[in-house]
Parts: C-alpha cells; sequence; structure tokens
C-alpha cells in the first residue's frame, strides 16, 4: 500500500516543472516526451512496453487504482506519489483524476507503416483541432485501421488535447506525423493502397462506392480541415473525391462523424465476401 505522505508537495520541485513543461509543444519536441492524464491512458501506456517513464499519483488514486500503480512500476517507470496540487498543476484538465504520466514519443517511420502493407488508413491533412485529430485516430483504431499518417500540416499529435481525445488509442496503432500529404499518398499509391479524399463537395457518393464494389481493396481516407475541407491540390492527388450523403436537413457532418462513417464503410466493404480481409479476420 503507498504511503499516507505524498512525496512530492511543492509545484517548484524541479520533477514538477520539468513535467509541466510538457504541455508546450516546444518541450515535448525538445525532450520527445509527452504527457497523459488519466487511469485509462495510463493504463494503456503503462502496458505498452517501456513508453510509460514516469507517473504521478495521488495518494487516493495510488490506492483506487493500485493495479496500474503496479504496472507502471514492473516497467521500470519512476512512480511519484503527490499532493493534489502538485497533480493538478501538471494536469492540463479542469477536473484532474490523480494521474498524470510522463511518456516517450511513439510515432512510427512512415516507411515501417508502408513496408506493412496496411489495408486502412487515415490521412489527417490541415486537420488543426487536437480534439478532432484524437477522435480521427480513436475512430481509426475502432475500425480496425492498420495506421494513421498526420501530415505536416496538421495538429501535433502529442498535444494533451489529442491525447484525450484519443482514449488511448494513441498507443494501439502506429501513427506516423509530420510527413507531406503529396509524399503520403505517393508512398501509399506504391504500396497497392486507392486514396479516396473526404469530401462535402466531392464527384463520388459514399452511397455509390459501396454499391458498385469499389471499396473492399486496401483504402486511405484523405481527411482534410474542420472548416474548408481539402485544398484542391490535395484533392487533385486522390484516386476519388467522396462525398457522404447527407439524407435528412443537416448541413453537413462534423470531421470526426464523417470520418468514422467513411472509415467503417471501408471496413465493412473490406470484410464483406471479395474484400481484402477475410470474414475471420480480426
Amino acid at each position: 500500500m503507498p504511503s499516507a505522505t505524498p512525496e512530492l508537495i511543492s509545484p517548484r520541485s524541479a520533477r514538477v516543472v520539468a513535467a509541466r513543461r510538457l504541455a508546450k509543444r516546444n518541450f515535448r519536441g525538445k525532450e520527445r516526451l509527452f504527457l497523459v492524464e488519466g487511469p485509462q491512458a495510463v493504463r494503456e501506456a503503462a502496458g505498452h512496453g517501456d513508453t510509460l517513464v514516469e507517473l504521478f499519483a495521488t495518494v487516493e488514486a495510488a490506492e483506487r487504482y493500485a493495479d496500474i500503480i503496479g504496472e507502471a512500476r514492473s516497467t521500470g517507470a519512476r512512480i511519484h506519489l503527490a499532493s493534489e496540487q502538485v497533480v493538478a498543476d501538471i494536469s492540463t484538465t479542469v477536473t484532474p483524476q490523480g494521474l498524470v504520466g510522463i511518456c516517450r514519443f511513439l510515432d512510427t517511420p512512415f516507411a515501417d507503416i508502408l513496408a506493412a502493407r496496411p489495408k486502412l488508413v487515415a490521412v489527417l491533412a490541415h486537420v488543426r483541432d487536437p480534439g478532432n485529430a484524437g477522435t480521427v485516430l480513436r475512430c481509426a483504431d475502432a475500425a480496425g485501421a492498420e495506421a494513421v499518417v498526420l501530415t505536416d500540416a496538421s495538429v501535433d499529435l502529442y498535444n494533451p488535447k489529442a491525447v484525450r481525445a484519443s482514449v488511448g488509442s494513441l498507443f494501439h496503432l502506429p501513427v506516423a506525423v509530420g510527413v507531406p500529404v503529396e509524399e503520403a499518398v505517393a508512398g501509399l499509391k506504391d504500396a497497392g493502397v486507392r486514396i479516396l479524399a473526404a469530401d462535402g463537395a466531392g464527384k463520388d457518393d459514399l452511397d455509390d462506392e459501396l454499391d458498385q464494389g469499389t471499396m473492399g481493396g486496401p483504402t486511405a481516407w484523405v481527411f482534410g480541415n474542420e472548416a474548408w475541407g481539402l485544398p484542391e491540390e490535395t484533392r487533385a492527388l486522390a484516386d476519388a473525391v467522396v462525398r457522404v450523403p447527407i439524407h435528412g436537413k443537416a448541413e453537413s457532418l462534423n470531421l470526426a462523424t464523417a470520418a468514422a462513417v467513411c472509415l467503417y464503410a471501408s471496413a465493412r466493404a473490406q470484410r464483406a465476401s471479395g474484400g481484402c480481409r477475410s470474414v475471420t479476420e480480426s
């Protein structure tokens, strides 16, 4: 059982100051470290090899999540019992849950993603909102995608809001970052992947694509900016520009919802008879 007395009580201590700095992108990039918060994300980090470096926990959280503390300790992570004030000072949320971890960067080289011959990929081009980026990553994970690519024009993968919005999915599938969109599309095409650009003004309709049986092969969906979508030069790189049909009166779908629809449509087509995955493949 943990001691009833936290060892870190001052927000000015060197360890706390160093952790707090990771809320800023330039410090994250310099140290190649990022923050994870809450029991779900910390649990995923602790189960991901030696990714978790340090863990700050209040006494109450350490008692409530003793299994997470134990798993983190077994990976060699340094455990710090901290006061609620210290944990709140490190946290980037309004209501901290008592656990804040520091993790090593875990992005994957784009060449490694291509070498794995992925069947379903989400490419985030010009996505600037970290919450949307994390949510799309979560959708890609849920749909069974093998990889996510963030282009050099997209938000930082390790932004605390993006990490929280991924709800642990960041630790589940390979993610490449900083890839120019032209390089991403060319590499995926060379790997035999069909490129579909998701755009509300797209010439092709998602329902028609499904009805025509054209979505059963390896596919990468390219998703654009939340406000203005994909620029013409990016749409021109795709094999098809596809819109999600609006059957009701809604003006449009937000980025994360449209991404979920598109990714699940591909996942279903790929698992159907004649798709690039067998029906028994997970």
